[in-house]
């Protein structure tokens, strides 16, 4: 059936679900999730680190939220993920590693990173997911942002231009629809928008010449979909208090009318304490879709997500939302899904790591290492010093109480290698106890590796890095690669853009290179 045909078919209350995307805890579908499915009929789903076991429950766990809508819908769900690559890989083990969109930037080769890409998201598509949360098209154009970092193709528009088109063109080249974010760009703002409200105060004229530019090429490619940013621009919206997602001179004026965008616009999730904090989660929702939005992300509350569908639903029947607008909205979606295939669900079957791939992803890996080092003596032990993330975010995954594998260890690769390791984690900012303990054990070291995370961003890792011996110091940037500034005179200095295992393996095999 046509899109604007099925459109016709549906109910108000089930186009309204098609404009929401919910996600859930655990494993196996829980029982509001398959509430959200059977009742409500939700159009999509989130999946996070929390959905996710091994590659096979990945894609038992898509194929039974798909079995369980088409019991009750003859609309495919939406299943998406952020699986940009680096830092931010919600499957990681079964898959073939991607780097960061700046480890890409860093191999100067565009052709690997539109390759690389398209390898990733096929296997992504094998699993059962049909969307994915990239590319990311913002600018990384301040080195204080604690938010995006690595996660962008580079600190240019042209960069991002090139390698973010590479990506996408490789995204859609492996039959996933691909989703821009975070229009109209988080890249200049130095506050995390899941913790607060970023501003970003650039004039017009310089918005469409660095933070537009990249979404504007990419419209052009044929995005498919867009994701909003939760930051105000007072060019475009004069009220600070609120953001992009929730603007309709953004997301209407701007957006569809001035730059003809034409796909599928869906926040970023609601409850993240720009909009929670600010006008609500729930008031959000309506407001989003007021300015635009065609789909709202909720990520985590069983209660917000049934509150919030029930008063978009609400405002359309009070009036306060055209019911014209639902129906544009609705079509919208339905497009996608029928353009990318996805009621085609029960016929996938995964096809992961083919040889060729994982060979690929070492050679990038080994290409996006930046900086330079002394080979590490084998017959000399090392000190290996690693930071690790011990508050969970939407972006940093806790290490602690895994495994040295799991921890993203620079010890286990090492240790292959023939290298004898000792390892000593602190957090991200250090006690003093933490730090006075460290330097206790690297008085004594004949060779020393500190593995950091944004450093630049943690003084207390900075006042580490500087009290280190810097004759018998290797510095790499587990995150942020500006973190070699910090140690000029270090006996070696490397970023991969990342602490993922792939990146560390590269890093390690950099190291005992004569």
């Amino acid at each position: 059936m046509h899109a604007a045909d099925l459109l016709q078919s549906l109910t108000l209350s089930q186009k309204v679900a098609q404009m929401f995307m919910v996600g859930f805890d655990g494993f196996v579908p829980n029982a509001h999730i398959e509430t959200m499915l059977t009742q409500q009929q939700i159009g999509g789903l989130i999946l996070f680190r929390r959905n996710v076991a091994d590659v096979e429950q990945v894609a038992a766990l898509n194929l039974h939220l798909q079995q369980i809508n088409a019991r009750f819908n003859s609309v495919p769900l939406l299943i998406g993920i952020d699986q940009e690559g680096g830092m931010v890989m919600r499957i990681e083990d079964g898959v073939t590693p991607l780097p960061s969109a700046m480890a890409f930037k860093n191999t100067a080769n565009v052709a690997d990173c539109t390759a690389l890409t398209q390898i990733g998201n096929a296997e992504l598509k094998s699993l059962g997911i049909n969307i994915n949360f990239a590319p990311v098209l913002d600018i990384n154009n301040n080195p204080q942002n604690p938010v995006i970092g690595v996660r962008a193709y580079g600190e240019t528009a042209g960069e991002v231009y090139q390698f973010g088109l590479a990506a996408l063109s490789g995204m859609q080249a492996a039959g996933m629809a691909a989703t821009g974010k975070h229009f109209p760009g988080h890249g200049d703002t130095a506050v995390d928008s899941h913790v607060g409200m970023p501003v970003v105060a650039h004039d017009r004229a310089r918005l469409d010449a660095v933070e537009l530019a990249p979404f504007c090429a990419a419209f052009n490619a044929g995005l498919d979909a867009l994701m909003t940013a939760h930051v105000a621009f007072p060019a475009i919206e004069p009220d600070l208090s609120i953001p992009a997602t929730l603007s309709h001179a953004v997301l209407s004026g701007l957006l569809r009318n001035e730059l003809g965008f034409k796909g599928v616009v869906i926040t970023d999730c609601l409850e993240m304490d720009a909009i929670a904090k600010g006008v609500g989660t729930v008031a959000g929702a309506v407001q989003a879709v007021l300015a635009g939005a065609d789909i709202v992300l909720i990520s985590h509350t069983p209660s917000t997500q049934t509150a919030a569908l029930a008063a978009v639903q609400a405002a359309v029947e009070a009036g306060e939302i055209n019911i014209a607008q639902i129906d544009a909205s609705v079509l919208r979606i339905l497009a996608l899904k029928q353009q990318y295939q996805m009621q085609n669900w029960a016929s996938l079957v995964p096809s992961l790591q083919a040889a060729s791939s994982m060979a690929l992803s070492q050679r990038v890996h080994q290409a996006a290492i930046t900086g330079s080092a002394q080979p590490l003596d084998k017959n000399k032990p090392v000190l290996l010093i690693s930071a690790e993330v011990r508050a969970h975010t939407e972006i940093d995954e806790v290490a602690l109480g895994k495994t040295p594998e799991a921890r993203n260890s620079l010890a286990q690769p090492l240790s292959e290698l023939g290298f004898t390791v000792s390892e000593h984690w602190i957090g991200l900012r250090p006690s003093a106890a933490e730090l006075d303990a460290a330097l206790t054990q690297a008085a004594l070291a004949q060779q020393i590796i500190f593995v950091s995370y944004n450093a630049t961003l943690n003084p207390e890792q900075q006042a580490l890095i500087t009290a280190l011996p810097q004759d018998k110091l290797w510095l790499i940037a587990g995150r942020l690669p500006y973190d070699l500034d910090l140690a000029p005179h270090a006996a070696g200095r490397l970023s991969c853009c990342a602490n993922r295992p792939a990146a560390l393996q590269a890093i390690a095999e950099k190291l005992a290179e004569k």
